[in-house]
């Protein structure tokens, strides 16, 4: 993705009162924390199946959506947010929580597969393709062993964060921030550089 190329930007999460502020959300959390620092409201979009803001005018007028399908079919208001606007995958961001990174860790790539998220596995169905933009937000995993993970993955994914990972949340999301307006300026490679070594003040949970 090229400078000024980015048009719309999709947070996973569930949507209800329920999961709000869950690991599962950080999607949502970190669109809802660019629509304060905007000063731009979401509104319900039948159409698209989501909670849509949209950030500037004309052709650099950036969209922000938040599926209202459920995590496990993100991709069908992904796809017909391109659709409705027109827009080609290349213009694309998703912001994803991933287990397999600690909280504080973050990860820009451009392609790649699901990785066993059911958000992700939903988009790329429904995009027909694994080549396009996302960022792994680090939520850390909810425990060392396999099979820990697999007999608290539910708990953890839709737990809220702790006190003590409360301030690091708040870098991360700032950086998140950060990122979104270097992509928009410099482009995903040079953007990535920076997110990609991106290390909290506080990195116990490294």
């Amino acid at each position: 993705m090229s400078p000024g190329g980015l048009r719309l930007v999709v947070g996973l999460g569930n949507p209800g009162s329920k999961y709000s502020g869950t690991r599962h959300n950080i999607g949502f959390m970190a669109l809802e924390k660019l629509s304060v620092q905007k000063a731009v409201s979401f509104k319900q979009q039948a159409k698209l199946h989501g909670l849509m803001a949209e950030v500037g005018l004309g052709a650099e007028r950036l969209r922000l959506l938040m599926p209202q399908t459920y995590m496990n079919e993100s991709g069908r208001s992904i796809r017909a947010a391109l659709d409705w606007f027109d827009l080609e995958v290349n213009q694309l961001l998703v912001l994803v929580d991933d287990m397999d990174l600690p909280l504080g860790r973050l990860r820009l790539r451009t392609q790649g597969s699901a990785g066993g998220h059911n958000g992700l596995r939903s988009t790329i169905q429904h995009l027909g393709t694994q080549d396009f933009c996302r960022l792994r937000i680090g939520i850390g995993a909810p425990g060392c062993t396999p099979e820990d993970r697999r007999a608290r993955t539910v708990s953890h994914v839709l737990g809220v964060f702790s006190k003590e990972e409360n301030s690091l949340l708040d870098q991360v999301l700032d950086e998140v921030m950060m990122g979104l307006d270097l992509i928009q300026r410099l482009g995903v490679e040079r953007a990535g550089n920076r997110l990609n070594a991106f290390q909290p003040e506080d990195c116990s949970a490294s």
